[in-house]
């Protein structure tokens, strides 16, 4: 540094880096900016191109710690990614013909969770299975191993979406590669009538859907929201109506969307405050042409 200065530095070590690579900042995991670091100067990963093919051949397959669904213990199974099938796939046996899950490329996020999953190397995948979202969580012992299987992921996104939108610039494409929760953590709740009693629940703010689920590591959400614009009638309030009753928690947020309001309480003013800042975050940037589909879609769920 002292010697070359930044620029030149940064020249040389990442003359070779490809765009889908993951370059994290302070906000970041340990793992991930202990990992960039390595990569870049202790294994000269960005200036020898061969020593990317973890990540950028297009085809990896290993084992994984994963987290059972059902009863929380982490049990290894293989993991198959592959940009020729457009999935990546996991089996509960080694020598099993058919993948327990298949996790299209098109639907795939990975973002990494150390503080939920108890292990500083706990990476949550998640993917569409009949248009709602699936969570699974994993680990390896090894950090190098679990980030190359996070950037192998952004990179088979990478490819994909080069595909579908040809017409498209790195710049535009890479922010698709994979998402960092807006926010999350724990709110109380009521059903559509208000009547019923509110129930503590942990939410996800992923893009425009705000998930809950009864426990942050469970594998399906018991319910999602779609948060659209303020373009198209939807708003966030401070506060409950005044008939509300029943929330242990006292600082209430309402959400409304054109069909009827959510109605949620937190612990305390800065939680309030930092969930209504992110809604309108969310509330003040236009829908996309795609996200009226997903809209669509949220009207007409059972």
């Amino acid at each position: 540094m002292a010697s070359n200065g930044n620029n030149v530095a940064k020249a040389k070590y990442e003359s070779k880096m490809p765009p889908f690579y993951y370059k994290p900042t302070f906000l970041d995991c340990q793992l991930l900016r202990e990992q960039w670091i390595r990569a870049k100067y202790e294994r000269k990963e960005f200036i020898h191109s061969e020593k990317q093919e973890p990540y950028s051949a297009g085809y990896r397959e290993g084992f994984l710690w994963k987290r059972g669904r059902d009863n929380g213990q982490f049990l290894s199974r293989k993991f198959v990614l592959s940009e020729r099938e457009g999935a990546l796939k996991y089996f509960n046996k080694n020598d099993a013909k058919e993948p327990k899950a298949i996790m299209k490329i098109e639907h795939l996020n990975a973002t990494f969770q150390p503080a939920k999953i108890g292990n500083p190397h706990g990476l949550q995948i998640t993917y569409l299975k009949d248009n709602s979202t699936r969570n699974i969580f994993v680990y390896h012992e090894d950090g190098k191993e679990i980030v190359d299987w996070f950037n192998a992921i952004r990179a088979a996104r990478f490819h994909y979406l080069q595909v579908a939108f040809p017409g498209a610039s790195d710049v535009d494409l890479v922010p698709k590669l994979s998402r960092n929760y807006l926010k999350e953590g724990y709110m109380e709740k009521t059903g559509p009538k208000q009547t019923e009693g509110f129930k503590k629940r942990w939410f996800t703010m992923d893009d425009r859907r705000l998930m809950y689920f009864k426990d942050p590591l469970d594998a399906f959400a018991r319910g999602e929201v779609f948060i659209g614009s303020k373009e198209n009638s939807y708003k966030v309030l401070e506060g409950l109506p005044p008939s509300t009753q029943g929330n242990h928690w006292q600082h209430g947020i309402t959400i409304v969307t054109p069909d009827r309001k959510f109605l949620f309480a937190c612990e305390t003013e800065d939680d309030q405050l930092e969930w209504i800042t992110t809604f309108q975050k969310v509330i003040s940037r236009p829908m996309l042409p795609q996200e009226y589909a997903v809209e669509a879609h949220f009207k007409h769920k059972p």
